[in-house]
């Protein structure tokens, strides 16, 4: 089991930002941005394109109205999506706000966020979706 099935099964708390049937969002809480978000399946399967084509396209579409969440949220030029999916075992996608390449630079220092700020940020996304 990954830390994203704990987390989905609630036995690791986390930043909720959507869920449904198949999915579920929240804050990555070693952010390169603020409102960096992970989505991920909630079957565990480690990559991404060993997703079924059918759970690959419903995967966008859960994602599209959280990044445009994020975009009315926080300050940025656009939302970019990445996949690299190396860290944990359980295909994953970054909506990352980005107002440059480098803002998804991984190799570069992760935010410190408190608990107050992830909170925050997690109910002004929330509300706008």
């Amino acid at each position: 089991m990954t830390i994203f099935t704990k987390i989905i099964k609630g036995e690791i708390p986390s930043y909720k930002i959507a869920e449904n049937e198949h999915f579920y969002a929240f804050l990555d809480i070693f952010p390169l941005m603020k409102g960096h978000t992970l989505v991920i399946p909630k079957v565990e399967t480690d990559k991404f394109f060993d997703v079924s084509d059918d759970l690959l396209r419903e995967w966008l579409v859960f994602a599209k109205p959280i990044a445009q969440a994020i975009e009315r949220v926080v300050p940025c030029n656009r939302v970019g999506v990445s996949v690299v999916g190396l860290e944990v075992p359980h295909a994953h996608m970054h909506l990352i706000p980005i107002n440059s390449v480098q803002d998804m630079n991984f190799s570069r220092g992760k935010l410190k966020l408190s608990e107050e700020e992830f909170k925050a940020i997690q109910e002004q996304i929330v509300a706008q979706l």
